[in-house]
């Protein structure tokens, strides 16, 4: 559930507004339906990944991958693939993490709402 909320809201919003949304729908959303810590991390690191990727290729095929060949070879990698990788693992670490993030705040809230 938590992989497919993430994967529309995030590739709804990120026509509009810039890369960084993944980062507010993912701790949004693990904040409200996120499980275990578990989910939390995996389900927008995955999610993320996945739409990355998707949306990676889908632009790049055009041009039969020039420009993702290039920023390769500024990076100082051989094959374009490689950079369509480290895109894809760096936003899915970035929405993983805040997934986390806010999984540990709801439960922090909802600890010390229970404590008081």
């Amino acid at each position: 559930m938590v992989f497919i909320v993430i994967l529309i809201i995030s590739f709804a919003l990120q026509s509009f507004f810039p890369w960084w949304v993944i980062i507010v729908v993912s701790f949004a959303t693990c904040g409200i339906i996120g499980k275990t810590a578990k989910i939390s991390f995996w389900q927008p690191f995955l999610a993320i990944l996945v739409l990355w990727t998707a949306m990676a290729l889908y632009k790049s095929m055009p041009n039969h991958h020039l420009l993702a060949s290039r920023v390769a070879e500024m990076f100082g990698l051989k094959i374009w693939p490689a950079i369509l990788a480290v895109t894809a693992i760096i936003g899915g670490l970035t929405a993983g993490i805040s997934g986390l993030c806010g999984y540990y705040f709801r439960k922090s809230t909802i600890t010390s709402k229970a404590k008081s």
